[in-house]
């Protein structure tokens, strides 16, 4: 096999482009449906890929740059993605359910459907990010940044967004109940028919009013 220019992204990962253009870190092939469940990406950059339906099950994606990736109906369940970019990344009905996006950058994300039960973003940036119809319950936001987020008949329940911002927020028709809203702020936030039954909003800075 014939290797073109080799790169080294970071200590231990390995990229370079194969014959057929595709490019390959530490192994795994970077291009639609292919199957890389727990692999080593860490570090690396995968700005401007084509990576729709990869499986990257549990895979270690910490620090990557996502910028611009196409990850719609990726599977990226139980992945870790602490401190990645995904700025402006598509993300349209992916999988990552029980992943962890603690500190990641989602600027603008498009990610319509998404499925994000249970997942990590504590200190996330998800500013200006298009969520609609996203999965979301059970999730952990605290400190996350949702500024001007679309949440639009988004799924909420049970998520924690202790000292969220979601100023300027699209909520209308979110269901949010039994969630926690402590210290959260929602100044500016649209939330036509949203739901906030058995909601904790303690501290929370322009929370509806009327909810038990």
């Amino acid at each position: 096999m014939k290797l073109l220019p080799v790169v080294l992204l970071c200590l231990g990962t390995l990229a370079y482009a194969n014959d057929d253009g595709v490019l390959v870190v530490n192994g795994c092939r970077i291009e639609r449906h292919s199957q890389c469940p727990g692999a080593d990406l860490q570090n690396a950059d995968l700005s401007n890929q084509d990576m729709s339906k990869m499986n990257l099950a549990g895979a270690i994606l910490k620090g990557v740059s996502l910028r611009h990736t196409n990850l719609d109906l990726a599977n990226l369940e139980k992945a870790q993605l602490q401190g990645a970019n995904l700025t402006r990344a598509s993300l349209q009905q992916a999988n990552l359910r029980g992943a962890d996006l603690s500190n990641a950058t989602l600027l603008a994300v498009q990610g319509w459907g998404l499925f994000g039960q249970g997942a990590q973003f504590q200190g996330a940036d998800l500013t200006a990010a298009y969520l609609e119809f996203a999965r979301l319950n059970g999730a952990k936001l605290h400190n996350a940044n949702l500024t001007a987020a679309d949440l639009e008949m988004s799924w909420l329940n049970r998520s924690d967004l202790k000292g969220a911002t979601l100023k300027d927020a699209n909520m209308q028709e979110t269901k949010i109940s039994d969630a926690n809203l402590e210290n959260a702020v929602l100044t500016g936030a649209r939330r036509h028919y949203a739901t906030f039954q058995g909601t904790n909003m303690v501290g929370c800075t322009d929370c509806p009013a009327g909810w038990d």
